[in-house]
Protein backbone atom coordinates (compact mmCIF):
# COMPACT_ATOMS: atom_id res chain seq x y z
CA UNK A 1 0.00 0.00 0.00
CA UNK A 2 1.37 3.43 -0.97
CA UNK A 3 1.27 6.52 1.21
CA UNK A 4 -1.52 7.92 -0.98
CA UNK A 5 -3.58 4.73 -0.62
CA UNK A 6 -3.28 4.90 3.16
CA UNK A 7 -4.72 8.43 3.33
CA UNK A 8 -8.41 9.22 3.84
CA UNK A 9 -10.13 10.69 0.77
CA UNK A 10 -11.16 14.29 1.44
CA UNK A 11 -13.79 15.78 1.53
CA UNK A 12 -15.35 12.96 3.51
CA UNK A 13 -18.70 12.71 1.71
CA UNK A 14 -17.82 11.46 -1.78
CA UNK A 15 -19.37 9.08 -4.24
CA UNK A 16 -17.43 6.64 -6.44
CA UNK A 17 -16.67 9.44 -8.90
CA UNK A 18 -15.20 11.67 -6.21
CA UNK A 19 -18.17 14.07 -6.20
CA UNK A 20 -19.00 15.47 -2.79
CA UNK A 21 -22.60 14.50 -2.05
CA UNK A 22 -23.67 15.24 1.51
CA UNK A 23 -26.82 13.29 2.39
CA UNK A 24 -28.09 16.08 4.61
CA UNK A 25 -27.07 18.80 7.03
CA UNK A 26 -25.25 16.61 9.53
CA UNK A 27 -21.45 16.70 9.41
CA UNK A 28 -19.41 13.52 9.16
CA UNK A 29 -18.91 11.72 12.51
CA UNK A 30 -15.16 11.52 11.88
CA UNK A 31 -14.85 15.23 12.67
CA UNK A 32 -15.71 14.71 16.35
CA UNK A 33 -13.55 11.59 16.50
CA UNK A 34 -10.51 13.33 15.02
CA UNK A 35 -10.88 16.41 17.25
CA UNK A 36 -10.94 14.18 20.32
CA UNK A 37 -8.25 11.83 19.05
CA UNK A 38 -5.36 12.11 16.58
CA UNK A 39 -5.73 15.82 15.85
CA UNK A 40 -3.66 15.67 12.63
CA UNK A 41 -4.96 13.23 10.00
CA UNK A 42 -3.32 12.31 6.65
CA UNK A 43 -5.76 12.92 3.80
CA UNK A 44 -5.69 13.02 0.01
CA UNK A 45 -7.60 15.47 -2.20
CA UNK A 46 -8.30 15.13 -5.92
CA UNK A 47 -7.47 18.36 -7.75
CA UNK A 48 -7.81 18.37 -11.54
CA UNK A 49 -7.85 14.59 -11.39
CA UNK A 50 -4.53 14.37 -9.56
CA UNK A 51 -4.05 13.20 -5.94
CA UNK A 52 -2.73 15.88 -3.58
CA UNK A 53 -1.60 14.61 -0.14
CA UNK A 54 -2.34 16.87 2.80
CA UNK A 55 -2.83 16.91 6.57
CA UNK A 56 -6.21 17.69 8.12
CA UNK A 57 -5.78 19.85 11.24
CA UNK A 58 -8.58 19.07 13.70
CA UNK A 59 -7.97 20.43 17.21
CA UNK A 60 -9.39 23.82 18.09
CA UNK A 61 -6.14 25.44 19.25
CA UNK A 62 -4.24 24.07 16.25
CA UNK A 63 -6.83 25.28 13.74
CA UNK A 64 -6.77 28.77 15.26
CA UNK A 65 -2.98 28.81 15.00
CA UNK A 66 -2.99 27.78 11.33
CA UNK A 67 -5.62 30.41 10.49
CA UNK A 68 -3.79 33.10 12.46
CA UNK A 69 -0.23 32.66 11.15
CA UNK A 70 -0.04 33.83 7.53
CA UNK A 71 3.75 33.98 7.86
CA UNK A 72 3.98 30.21 8.37
CA UNK A 73 0.80 28.95 6.71
CA UNK A 74 0.47 30.44 3.23
CA UNK A 75 -2.72 30.48 1.18
CA UNK A 76 -0.98 31.79 -1.94
CA UNK A 77 1.60 29.00 -1.91
CA UNK A 78 -1.12 26.32 -1.74
CA UNK A 79 -2.95 27.30 -4.92
CA UNK A 80 -2.20 23.94 -6.55
CA UNK A 81 -4.07 22.14 -3.76
CA UNK A 82 -7.31 24.13 -4.19
CA UNK A 83 -10.36 22.57 -5.84
CA UNK A 84 -11.69 26.09 -6.53
CA UNK A 85 -9.43 28.54 -8.35
CA UNK A 86 -9.23 31.62 -6.11
CA UNK A 87 -6.11 33.20 -7.62
CA UNK A 88 -6.43 36.98 -7.65
CA UNK A 89 -9.04 37.02 -4.87
CA UNK A 90 -8.64 37.82 -1.19
CA UNK A 91 -8.99 34.10 -0.47
CA UNK A 92 -5.82 33.34 -2.42
CA UNK A 93 -3.57 36.07 -1.00
CA UNK A 94 -1.32 36.53 2.02
CA UNK A 95 0.23 39.40 3.93
CA UNK A 96 0.37 42.90 2.47
CA UNK A 97 -1.32 41.91 -0.80
CA UNK A 98 -4.25 40.45 1.10
CA UNK A 99 -4.48 43.40 3.47
CA UNK A 100 -4.39 45.92 0.60
CA UNK A 101 -7.27 44.30 -1.29
CA UNK A 102 -9.30 43.62 1.85
CA UNK A 103 -8.76 47.21 2.96
CA UNK A 104 -10.59 48.45 -0.13
CA UNK A 105 -13.94 47.23 1.19
CA UNK A 106 -13.51 46.27 4.85
CA UNK A 107 -15.08 49.48 6.20
CA UNK A 108 -18.39 48.52 4.58
CA UNK A 109 -18.54 45.30 6.61
CA UNK A 110 -17.59 46.43 10.12
CA UNK A 111 -20.10 45.88 12.90
CA UNK A 112 -21.13 49.59 13.02
CA UNK A 113 -21.54 49.70 9.23
CA UNK A 114 -23.66 46.55 9.28
CA UNK A 115 -25.75 47.85 12.20
CA UNK A 116 -26.67 50.81 9.99
CA UNK A 117 -28.13 48.36 7.46
CA UNK A 118 -30.58 46.71 9.86
CA UNK A 119 -33.66 48.52 8.57
CA UNK A 120 -32.75 47.87 4.93
CA UNK A 121 -32.08 44.17 5.60
CA UNK A 122 -35.37 43.79 7.46
CA UNK A 123 -37.26 45.54 4.65
CA UNK A 124 -35.67 43.23 2.05
CA UNK A 125 -36.64 40.15 4.05
CA UNK A 126 -40.19 41.37 4.60
CA UNK A 127 -40.66 42.11 0.91
CA UNK A 128 -39.46 38.67 -0.19
CA UNK A 129 -41.54 36.90 2.47
CA UNK A 130 -44.65 38.87 1.48
CA UNK A 131 -44.11 37.83 -2.13
CA UNK A 132 -43.72 34.17 -1.17
CA UNK A 133 -46.83 34.18 1.03
CA UNK A 134 -48.89 35.97 -1.61
CA UNK A 135 -48.04 33.27 -4.15
CA UNK A 136 -49.43 30.70 -1.73
CA UNK A 137 -48.31 27.39 -0.26
CA UNK A 138 -46.46 25.22 -0.94
CA UNK A 139 -43.34 27.21 -1.75
CA UNK A 140 -39.64 26.57 -2.20
CA UNK A 141 -37.93 28.43 0.63
CA UNK A 142 -34.63 28.48 -1.28
CA UNK A 143 -35.97 29.77 -4.61
CA UNK A 144 -38.78 31.98 -3.31
CA UNK A 145 -37.19 33.52 -0.22
CA UNK A 146 -33.61 32.75 0.82
CA UNK A 147 -31.83 33.28 -2.53
CA UNK A 148 -33.63 36.44 -3.69
CA UNK A 149 -33.39 37.96 -0.20
CA UNK A 150 -29.66 37.33 0.09
CA UNK A 151 -29.05 38.56 -3.46
CA UNK A 152 -31.06 41.71 -2.79
CA UNK A 153 -28.95 42.60 0.24
CA UNK A 154 -25.49 42.18 -1.29
CA UNK A 155 -26.49 43.58 -4.69
CA UNK A 156 -28.08 46.64 -3.07
CA UNK A 157 -24.83 47.17 -1.18
CA UNK A 158 -22.78 46.87 -4.36
CA UNK A 159 -25.22 48.90 -6.44
CA UNK A 160 -26.05 46.21 -9.02
CA UNK A 161 -29.21 46.63 -11.11
CA UNK A 162 -32.16 44.56 -9.86
CA UNK A 163 -32.87 43.04 -13.26
CA UNK A 164 -29.40 41.45 -13.48
CA UNK A 165 -29.24 39.77 -10.10
CA UNK A 166 -30.49 36.26 -10.71
CA UNK A 167 -27.75 35.75 -13.31
CA UNK A 168 -25.33 35.56 -10.40
CA UNK A 169 -26.93 32.37 -9.12
CA UNK A 170 -25.90 30.45 -12.25
CA UNK A 171 -22.46 32.06 -12.26
CA UNK A 172 -22.00 31.33 -8.58
CA UNK A 173 -22.89 27.66 -8.92
CA UNK A 174 -20.21 27.32 -11.62
CA UNK A 175 -17.65 29.30 -9.63
CA UNK A 176 -18.12 27.25 -6.47
CA UNK A 177 -18.45 23.83 -8.09
CA UNK A 178 -16.16 21.22 -6.59
CA UNK A 179 -16.27 18.41 -9.15
CA UNK A 180 -13.64 17.33 -11.68
CA UNK A 181 -14.39 20.28 -13.97
CA UNK A 182 -14.45 22.90 -11.23
CA UNK A 183 -11.50 24.91 -12.48
CA UNK A 184 -12.88 24.94 -16.02
CA UNK A 185 -16.33 25.91 -14.76
CA UNK A 186 -14.89 28.50 -12.41
CA UNK A 187 -12.84 30.02 -15.23
CA UNK A 188 -15.87 30.27 -17.51
CA UNK A 189 -18.01 31.71 -14.72
CA UNK A 190 -15.30 34.21 -13.77
CA UNK A 191 -14.99 35.28 -17.41
CA UNK A 192 -18.72 35.90 -17.73
CA UNK A 193 -19.05 37.63 -14.37
CA UNK A 194 -15.82 39.50 -14.95
CA UNK A 195 -16.97 41.00 -18.23
CA UNK A 196 -20.22 42.13 -16.66
CA UNK A 197 -18.62 43.56 -13.52
CA UNK A 198 -15.83 45.28 -15.42
CA UNK A 199 -18.51 47.16 -17.32
CA UNK A 200 -20.13 48.15 -14.02
CA UNK A 201 -16.78 49.35 -12.66
CA UNK A 202 -16.01 51.32 -15.81
CA UNK A 203 -19.33 53.14 -15.51
CA UNK A 204 -18.28 54.34 -12.06
CA UNK A 205 -14.70 55.48 -12.74
CA UNK A 206 -15.58 59.14 -13.08
CA UNK A 207 -18.88 59.21 -11.23
CA UNK A 208 -18.45 57.01 -8.20
CA UNK A 209 -21.46 57.22 -5.92
CA UNK A 210 -22.22 55.74 -2.54
CA UNK A 211 -22.37 52.10 -3.57
CA UNK A 212 -19.62 49.56 -2.96
CA UNK A 213 -18.80 49.10 -6.64
CA UNK A 214 -18.08 52.83 -6.81
CA UNK A 215 -15.66 52.48 -3.92
CA UNK A 216 -13.90 49.57 -5.63
CA UNK A 217 -13.76 51.47 -8.94
CA UNK A 218 -11.84 54.30 -7.34
CA UNK A 219 -9.98 52.84 -4.34
CA UNK A 220 -8.77 49.74 -6.22
CA UNK A 221 -8.02 51.48 -9.51
CA UNK A 222 -4.27 50.92 -9.00
CA UNK A 223 -4.76 47.16 -8.60
CA UNK A 224 -4.44 44.71 -11.53
CA UNK A 225 -7.65 44.34 -13.54
CA UNK A 226 -8.22 40.74 -12.42
CA UNK A 227 -8.05 41.81 -8.77
CA UNK A 228 -10.53 44.64 -9.37
CA UNK A 229 -12.93 42.22 -11.06
CA UNK A 230 -12.56 39.31 -8.66
CA UNK A 231 -13.12 41.45 -5.57
CA UNK A 232 -16.81 42.09 -6.36
CA UNK A 233 -17.13 38.51 -7.67
CA UNK A 234 -16.09 37.12 -4.30
CA UNK A 235 -18.39 39.54 -2.48
CA UNK A 236 -21.44 38.72 -4.61
CA UNK A 237 -20.94 34.96 -4.73
CA UNK A 238 -19.84 34.62 -1.12
CA UNK A 239 -22.37 37.18 0.04
CA UNK A 240 -25.49 35.44 -1.19
CA UNK A 241 -24.57 31.76 -1.46
CA UNK A 242 -23.49 31.20 2.13
CA UNK A 243 -26.33 33.28 3.56
CA UNK A 244 -29.09 31.65 1.51
CA UNK A 245 -27.69 28.18 2.23
CA UNK A 246 -27.49 28.91 5.96
CA UNK A 247 -31.11 30.08 6.09
CA UNK A 248 -32.39 26.97 4.31
CA UNK A 249 -30.12 24.55 6.20
CA UNK A 250 -31.01 26.00 9.59
CA UNK A 251 -34.75 25.86 8.85
CA UNK A 252 -34.35 22.20 7.85
CA UNK A 253 -32.46 21.40 11.06
CA UNK A 254 -34.89 23.31 13.29
CA UNK A 255 -37.83 21.53 11.67
CA UNK A 256 -36.38 18.04 11.88
CA UNK A 257 -33.98 17.79 14.83
CA UNK A 258 -35.52 16.92 18.22
CA UNK A 259 -35.00 19.55 20.87
CA UNK A 260 -36.18 19.44 24.48
CA UNK A 261 -39.80 19.26 25.64
CA UNK A 262 -41.03 21.47 22.78
CA UNK A 263 -40.29 18.67 20.31
CA UNK A 264 -38.17 20.48 17.72
CA UNK A 265 -35.83 23.43 17.61
CA UNK A 266 -38.43 25.31 15.58
CA UNK A 267 -41.14 24.80 18.21
CA UNK A 268 -38.70 25.82 20.92
CA UNK A 269 -37.87 29.10 19.19
CA UNK A 270 -41.52 29.85 18.46
CA UNK A 271 -42.11 29.54 22.21
CA UNK A 272 -38.82 31.25 23.16
CA UNK A 273 -37.97 33.86 20.50
CA UNK A 274 -35.43 35.46 22.85
CA UNK A 275 -33.20 32.41 22.29
CA UNK A 276 -32.79 33.09 18.56
CA UNK A 277 -29.31 34.63 18.64
CA UNK A 278 -27.93 31.82 20.80
CA UNK A 279 -29.64 29.24 18.62
CA UNK A 280 -28.11 30.67 15.44
CA UNK A 281 -24.62 30.62 17.01
CA UNK A 282 -25.10 26.95 17.86
CA UNK A 283 -26.43 26.16 14.39
CA UNK A 284 -23.43 27.93 12.87
CA UNK A 285 -21.15 25.74 15.00
CA UNK A 286 -22.79 22.45 14.08
CA UNK A 287 -23.94 23.14 10.52
CA UNK A 288 -21.52 25.50 8.81
CA UNK A 289 -22.06 25.99 5.09
CA UNK A 290 -18.51 24.90 4.16
CA UNK A 291 -18.65 21.55 2.37
CA UNK A 292 -14.99 20.59 2.64
CA UNK A 293 -13.28 22.44 5.49
CA UNK A 294 -11.07 25.52 5.15
CA UNK A 295 -8.93 26.20 2.10
CA UNK A 296 -5.47 24.61 2.16
CA UNK A 297 -2.26 26.25 3.35
CA UNK A 298 1.38 25.43 2.61
CA UNK A 299 3.73 25.21 5.60
CA UNK A 300 6.58 27.67 4.96
CA UNK A 301 8.86 26.57 7.84
CA UNK A 302 9.06 23.68 10.29
CA UNK A 303 6.62 24.44 13.09
CA UNK A 304 5.12 22.90 16.24
CA UNK A 305 1.39 23.39 16.78
CA UNK A 306 -0.08 24.19 20.23
CA UNK A 307 -1.07 20.53 20.61
CA UNK A 308 2.56 19.50 20.15
CA UNK A 309 2.10 18.14 16.64
CA UNK A 310 5.05 18.91 14.36
CA UNK A 311 4.70 20.01 10.75
CA UNK A 312 7.46 20.18 8.16
CA UNK A 313 8.21 22.87 5.63
CA UNK A 314 6.35 22.07 2.41
CA UNK A 315 3.47 20.19 4.06
CA UNK A 316 0.00 21.04 2.77
CA UNK A 317 -2.45 21.45 5.63
CA UNK A 318 -6.24 21.81 5.60
CA UNK A 319 -7.54 23.39 8.81
CA UNK A 320 -10.94 21.94 9.71
CA UNK A 321 -13.30 24.29 11.50
CA UNK A 322 -15.91 21.52 11.49
CA UNK A 323 -13.56 19.34 13.54
CA UNK A 324 -12.44 22.25 15.74
CA UNK A 325 -16.10 23.09 16.41
CA UNK A 326 -16.40 19.61 17.92
CA UNK A 327 -13.29 19.70 20.10
CA UNK A 328 -14.55 18.40 23.47
CA UNK A 329 -11.99 20.53 25.32
CA UNK A 330 -13.84 23.64 24.08
CA UNK A 331 -17.38 22.34 23.49
CA UNK A 332 -18.41 19.65 26.01
CA UNK A 333 -20.72 17.01 24.53
CA UNK A 334 -19.97 18.60 21.17
CA UNK A 335 -22.52 16.80 18.97
CA UNK A 336 -25.44 17.92 21.16
CA UNK A 337 -27.37 20.95 19.88
CA UNK A 338 -27.63 23.25 22.91
CA UNK A 339 -29.11 26.73 22.59
CA UNK A 340 -27.92 27.49 26.14
CA UNK A 341 -24.27 26.85 25.29
CA UNK A 342 -22.26 29.96 26.22
CA UNK A 343 -19.95 31.09 24.99
CA UNK A 344 -19.95 29.58 21.49
CA UNK A 345 -16.57 30.64 20.05
CA UNK A 346 -16.95 28.57 16.88
CA UNK A 347 -14.60 28.91 13.93
CA UNK A 348 -17.17 28.63 11.14
CA UNK A 349 -16.32 32.14 9.91
CA UNK A 350 -12.60 31.46 10.19
CA UNK A 351 -10.11 33.30 12.38
CA UNK A 352 -7.30 35.79 11.98
CA UNK A 353 -6.51 37.76 8.81
CA UNK A 354 -8.83 35.68 6.62
CA UNK A 355 -11.80 35.89 9.01
CA UNK A 356 -14.87 36.12 6.77
CA UNK A 357 -15.20 39.78 5.78
CA UNK A 358 -18.98 39.42 5.52
CA UNK A 359 -19.50 37.60 8.82
CA UNK A 360 -21.38 40.46 10.53
CA UNK A 361 -23.63 41.04 7.52
CA UNK A 362 -24.30 37.35 7.01
CA UNK A 363 -25.17 36.87 10.67
CA UNK A 364 -27.57 39.82 10.54
CA UNK A 365 -29.28 38.42 7.44
CA UNK A 366 -29.67 34.92 8.88
CA UNK A 367 -31.03 36.19 12.20
CA UNK A 368 -33.39 38.60 10.44
CA UNK A 369 -34.70 35.91 8.09
CA UNK A 370 -35.22 33.27 10.78
CA UNK A 371 -36.77 35.76 13.19
CA UNK A 372 -39.22 36.91 10.52
CA UNK A 373 -40.19 33.36 9.55
CA UNK A 374 -40.70 32.34 13.18
CA UNK A 375 -42.87 35.39 13.87
CA UNK A 376 -44.92 35.51 10.67
CA UNK A 377 -45.13 31.79 9.86
CA UNK A 378 -44.92 29.93 13.19
CA UNK A 379 -46.75 27.00 11.58
CA UNK A 380 -44.14 26.64 8.83
CA UNK A 381 -43.29 23.01 8.10
CA UNK A 382 -41.63 20.91 5.43
CA UNK A 383 -43.93 20.00 2.55
CA UNK A 384 -42.03 16.75 1.86
CA UNK A 385 -40.43 14.10 4.10
CA UNK A 386 -36.99 15.29 5.30
CA UNK A 387 -35.15 12.57 3.40
CA UNK A 388 -36.68 13.78 0.12
CA UNK A 389 -34.94 17.15 0.37
CA UNK A 390 -32.09 17.29 -2.15
CA UNK A 391 -28.64 18.59 -1.22
CA UNK A 392 -26.04 20.22 -3.46
CA UNK A 393 -23.60 17.84 -5.11
CA UNK A 394 -20.07 18.74 -6.10
CA UNK A 395 -20.36 22.18 -4.54
CA UNK A 396 -18.16 24.08 -2.10
CA UNK A 397 -21.19 25.29 -0.11
CA UNK A 398 -23.41 22.93 1.85
CA UNK A 399 -27.14 23.46 1.51
CA UNK A 400 -30.38 22.10 0.07
CA UNK A 401 -31.04 22.52 -3.64
CA UNK A 402 -34.58 23.39 -2.68
CA UNK A 403 -36.68 23.32 0.48
CA UNK A 404 -40.42 22.70 -0.11
CA UNK A 405 -42.43 24.24 2.74
CA UNK A 406 -46.03 24.92 3.60
CA UNK A 407 -47.77 26.76 6.45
Amino acid sequence: MTDIDARLPHPFYQDADGVNRPPGPRKHPDYARFAAGPGVVPIVRQVNGEPVPALLICRYSDVREVLRRQDVFSRAAAAHADEVDVAGTMLGMDGDAHARVRGTVKDAFTRPAVDALRDAVRAAAEARLASMVAAGAPADLVRDFAVPFALDVICDLLGLPAEDRMRFRRWGDMFLGAGDLSREDAARSAEEMGGYLWGQLEQRRDRAGDDLLGRIATAAADQPADVQIKLPISLVVGGWETTASSIATFVHVLQTAPYGPDGTGWAHLVAHPDRLDAAVAELERLHSTANGDEMPRRVMADVTLPSGARLAEGDIVVPSHDAANRDPDVFPDPERMDFDRTPTPHLSFGHGPHYCIGAHLGALEVRTALGLLLRELPGLRLAVPPDEVGWKAGHAILGPTGLPVTW
